[in-house]
Formats: C-alpha cells, sequence, structure tokens
C-alpha cells in the first residue's frame, strides 16, 4: 500500500458511510484534490541500519 493510500484509509469514512458507489467516487475525488493542494513531503526516519528481529 502507497503513502497516500494508507492516508486515504484513515481520513474518509468507513465502510457503510455513503449511500453509493458514486458517493464514495466523489470522496475519493474531492480528497485526492484537496490533499494535493496541501500534501508536503514525508520525513523519514530510517537510517538505514539493518533491522533486528524482535
Amino acid at each position: 500500500m502507497t503513502a497516500r493510500q494508507c492516508i486515504l484509509a484513515r481520513r474518509l469514512p468507513r465502510r457503510g458511510e455513503f449511500t453509493s458507489r458514486q458517493g464514495l467516487i466523489d470522496q475519493i475525488r474531492e480528497f485526492t484534490l484537496a490533499y494535493d493542494d496541501e500534501a508536503r513531503p514525508f520525513r523519514w526516519t530510517y537510517d538505514g541500519t539493518p533491522l533486528k528481529a524482535a
């Protein structure tokens, strides 16, 4: 899953909150347009060292 898909899944209403398929499509389209206006680069914190198994 891409970073944008994760953000979309967290910010859009959950399953069952749309009255129609077109309503869902419209909400995703509105989110995408608004997100494109306010998006900024992610700040990655991983430094490249190998991860250790827990």
